[in-house]
C-alpha cells in the first residue's frame, strides 16, 4: 500500500492524470487520437493513458512552432539560456519525483532514474554557459580592407526522437542545446514511456508560461512510428535527432536524406571491454558487472563483449561468476536491488530467443538465463542476468541484443589482436581498455585503436559526462550529443565578406572592367 501510494504522490506532483491529452504545444493541449496505455515493468500496472497525435493536430503543432521561432530566435542567447536556467531550476525541485517515474515507467533503478534526471539538470548548466559563446571564426580576406568571419544561425524546428531506454536525459542534451542555439523543438517521445515526456512538458511549459514566452518553444507529440513518421518526412523541419536501433536510424536517415534534411543518428551499441594481462582485476569486474547489468543491459552503451587476454581468462570469469551470483534481481525503486525489468515482454521474447540461438552455435552458459516468475516478479519482466563463452565470430554476438547478456571472448598475443576483435562489428558507439600498461592504453587511444566514438581506459563502457561530445561510428550513425562543440549540429553555418573599400576588387586578381 505504501509503495501504491508513493507512484500516486508522485504523479500528482508531476500533473499525471488518468488520462493525458498526448498533443501539446506548451499548456495547449490538444488530442483526439487513440489512446496509449502505458504499463509499468515493475509490476504490471498500468499508469495512465495519453492521446496519439492526429495529422491535423501534428498541422496545428507545426503552425505553433512555427509562429515561436520567429520570436525565439531574436530573443538573446544569453537571454534564452535564463530561460534554460530557470528549466533547470524547475528540475532540482521536481528531481525526485521525475526520477521516480522515470524508474517505475522505463523499470530503471531509483539511482538511475535519479542519475537521468541528474544529467538534465547538468546539461541545462553546460547550456546556460554555452549561451554566451555561441562564437564562430573572423579570418583575413586576400582582397585589401575586406573582412571574413563565419557565424551561426539557428535552423528553425528540430524534430527529437527518443528512445525508452533514457526517456528524460537524451530529450534534455538535444532540446537544452537547440534552445540556446535559437531553435524550437517538438519531441516524439518513445510509446512505452509517454508519460515522462507529459511530465517534462508540463515542467517546461510552466517556465515559459512564467516568462510570457510563446508555448511553441516546446511542443510534443505521442504516438507509434507512423507519428515519427510525420516528423521524418516534414520538410519544415530542417533536423531530425533520432535515437535507437539501427534498423530504425537506416529508415530515418534515408527518408530524411531525401528531402535533403539533416539527420542527427545516435543508434546501436556492441560495446566491448579489452582486459589485458596489466588489468586492474577489481576494477575490471566493477566496469563490467555495472555495464553488462544497469538498466538491464538496455542502455546503448551497455557492455556486451568482455575481451580477455587467455593468461588472465579463468580468473575474470571465476571473478565475474561470484560477482554475478551476489546480484539482487527485483523492484527498481528498492535501492538494495541491482537488477530491474525489462521494459516489456517483447524484450523478454527477444531475451529467450537470443539464448536459444548461442545454443544452436554452441555457446557454453555459464549463468543461465531465466524469466522469474513469483509475486515480486508478476509483470513478467525480470531475466536473470547471463554470462556466456562464445566467439566474436558468431551472429548473435555481432549483433546488439537489448537485455543483460555478456559474451566472454579470449584473445592471445598482443593487444593488437583484441582491438582487432573490438573493431569486427559493426557498431561503434563506446568501447573501453583495463590496463595499467601505457603503451597498451595509448595505443587502444591511437589511430590503430578503437573505431568507437567513446574509447576508455580503466573505466567501464557505459556512461558518459555530458561535458563531451556523445556518439559514435559506424552502423551507429555518426552523431554527436552533449557537450563538446555539438551545439553547432543544431545551427546552420554562414560565411560573410564586408567590404570597406570604396572598391569593388574581385577574388583572385580577376578584372572585369565596365
Amino acid at each position: 500500500m505504501a509503495f501504491t501510494q508513493m507512484i500516486k504522490d508522485t504523479l500528482a506532483t508531476l500533473q499525471i492524470q488518468p488520462e493525458n491529452k498526448g498533443t501539446s504545444t506548451g499548456m495547449a493541449w490538444l488530442g483526439n487520437g487513440n489512446h496509449i496505455a502505458s504499463y509499468s515493468p515493475v509490476d504490471g500496472n498500468a499508469i495512465a493513458k495519453v492521446t496519439t497525435t492526429t495529422a491535423e493536430e501534428y498541422t496545428q503543432v507545426i503552425q505553433k512552432a512555427k509562429e515561436a521561432f520567429v520570436h525565439w530566435r531574436m530573443v538573446p542567447a544569453p537571454q534564452r539560456g535564463e530561460i534554460v536556467r530557470q528549466f533547470g531550476e524547475a528540475l532540482r525541485k521536481q528531481k525526485q519525483a521525475l526520477g521516480t517515474l522515470v524508474s517505475y515507467e522505463m523499470g530503471k533503478s531509483l539511482q538511475e532514474g535519479l542519475g537521468e534526471v541528474q544529467e538534465m539538470i547538468d546539461i541545462c548548466d553546460f547550456a546556460v554557459g554555452l549561451s554566451r559563446q555561441l562564437h564562430g571564426f573572423t579570418m583575413h580576406s586576400e582582397r585589401p580592407m575586406h573582412r571574413m568571419y563565419e557565424q551561426y544561425h539557428p535552423l528553425g524546428i528540430v524534430g527529437i526522437i527518443s528512445a525508452f531506454n533514457f526517456p528524460v536525459a537524451v530529450w534534455a542534451w538535444n532540446t537544452a542545446l537547440a534552445w540556446v542555439c535559437g531553435n524550437v523543438c517538438i519531441w516524439k517521445p518513445s510509446e512505452k514511456t509517454p508519460l515522462c515526456a507529459v511530465a517534462c512538458q508540463h515542467i517546461i511549459a510552466n517556465v515559459l508560461k512564467e516568462n510570457n514566452l510563446p508555448e511553441g518553444i516546446s511542443c510534443l507529440i505521442n504516438g507509434d512510428y507512423q507519428v515519427g513518421e510525420m516528423l521524418t518526412k516534414d520538410d519544415q523541419i530542417p533536423l531530425i535527432s533520432v535515437t535507437g536501433s539501427t534498423r530504425m536510424g537506416k529508415i530515418v536517415a534515408a527518408t530524411v536524406g531525401k528531402r535533403l534534411g539533416k539527420s542527427l543518428l545516435e543508434l546501436g551499441g556492441n560495446n566491448a571491454i579489452i582486459v589485458t594481462p596489466d588489468a586492474d582485476i577489481r576494477m575490471t569486474i566493477m566496469g563490467a558487472v555495472f555495464g553488462a547489468v544497469g538498466t538491464a543491459g538496455q542502455r546503448c552503451t551497455s557492455t556486451r563483449r568482455l575481451i580477455i587476454h587467455e593468461e588472465i581468462y579463468e580468473e575474470v570469469k571465476n571473478s565475474l561468476l561470484k560477482a554475478y551470483q551476489q546480484l539482487k534481481i527485483g523492484n527498481p525503486l528498492d535501492e538494495r536491488n541491482h537488477v530491474g525489468p525489462l521494459i516489456d515482454k517483447e524484450a523478454v521474447a527477444t531475451y529467450q530467443k537470443a539464448l536459444e540461438k548461442v545454443k544452436k552455435v554452441g555457446g557454453t552458459i555459464l549463468i543461465e538465463g531465466e524469466v522469474l516468475t513469483g509475486e515480486d516478479y508478476k509483470s513478467g519482466c525480470y531475466v536473470r542476468p547471463v554470462i556466456i563463452e562464445a566467439d566474436n565470430s558468431f551472429d548473435i554476438v555481432q549483433h546488439e541484443t537489448f537485455a543483460p547478456i555478456l559474451y566472454l571472448l579470449r584473445y592471445d598475443g598482443e593487444v593488437q589482436n583484441a582491438i582487432a576483435i573490438q573493431n569486427n562489428v559493426k557498431q561503434g558507439l563506446s568501447s573501453a581498455i583495463m590496463t595499467t600498461n601505457l603503451r597498451e592504453a595509448e595505443l587502444f587511444l591511437s589511430q590503430q585503436g578503437s573505431d568507437c566514438g567513446i574509447a576508455n581506459v580503466n573505466i567501464g563502457t557505459s556512461g558518459a559526462e555530458i561535458g563531451g561530445a556523445f556518439g559514435g561510428e559506424k552502423d551507429t550513425g555518426g552523431g554527436r550529443e552533449s557537450g563538446s562543440d555539438a551545439w553547432k549540429v543544431y545551427m546552420r553555418r554562414q560565411t560573410n565578406t564586408i567590404n570597406y573599400s570604396i572598391e569593388l576588387p574581385l577574388a583572385q586578381g580577376i578584372t572585369f572592367d565596365l
